[in-house]
């Protein structure tokens, strides 16, 4: 991603619904999930909202791959931070509880390396938790904005999760309830000529709340559950306590 792009996702993502509800769907799951005060490694962590969050759940490094993110981290003044390619993490094996990545594992051109990057520096017992894009189908100029390689199905997530030897406790879309409006907007994206751009709509403050509350709903079904469809694929997977001898 560009700077600009940084900049407007430092802007919005402290109260805009679609990255609050993301944060908050994460959270909710390390608290699911993980042990109690666990060490924890936020991969992508962007412009530090979701790993500001996390180190009150825990110790929490971030890492990424881009100077200009963590700069916007050492402006919130978290630490501790690393520059980090997600396929070749600079970890010791097994030393975090739970790994989080949140829209990160797309823009990686060999995903399968960085998940079992991720799985070799994961505890016996500790966690992966991430989301990506959905459906193919649904790519366009705002997927080229962002630098993506790909958008995913739960079975191609099931396949990269297992792949690396972890084991998949909960796989689930979200983004259920406003599917159809994502839709919209994407095949009107698509007609649009130019530059690829990142357009996230306006909304007012009330909009933004009830935004905010039909997602709440959604996280609480996620917790108990799973959602058949959505613009995201949610994934929480364990690391074996052992591999058993052929």
């Amino acid at each position: 991603m560009n700077h600009e792009e940084y900049a407007k996702m430092r802007s919005l993502e402290d109260r805009y619904w679609w990255f609050v509800a993301r944060r908050e769907l994460a959270l909710s799951l390390v608290r699911q999930h993980a042990v109690k005060d666990p060490f924890m490694l936020d991969l992508g962590c962007g412009t530090g909202a979701v790993l500001s969050e996390l180190q009150k759940l825990g110790t929490t490094v971030g890492a990424d791959y881009f100077d200009v993110a963590l700069e916007f981290c050492k402006e919130r003044g978290l630490e501790p931070l690393t520059q980090a390619d997600a396929q070749r993490l600079p970890f010791q094996e097994g030393v975090f509880d739970c790994v989080v990545s949140l829209d990160t594992i797309e823009h990686l051109h060999d995903d399968h390396k960085s998940v079992r990057e991720i799985a070799r520096t994961l505890k016996p017992g500790g966690v992966f938790i991430m989301n990506v894009p959905a459906f193919s189908w649904l790519w366009g100029p705002h997927d080229v904005a962002l630098m993506h390689y790909r958008r995913y199905t739960k079975k191609q997530v099931n396949d990269l999760l297992t792949q690396a030897g972890l084991e998949p406790v909960k796989l689930t879309y979200s983004v259920f309830l406003l599917f159809p409006v994502v839709i919209l907007r994407r095949l009107l994206e698509k007609l649009h000529r130019g530059p690829a751009k990142v357009k996230l709509p306006q909304v007012s403050n009330s909009t933004n709340q009830l935004l905010l509350k039909l997602m709440d709903w959604e996280a609480k079904r996620i917790e108990k559950g799973t959602l058949p469809w959505g613009s995201s694929v949610v994934a929480v997977a364990r690391k074996p306590h052992s591999v058993e001898s052929e």
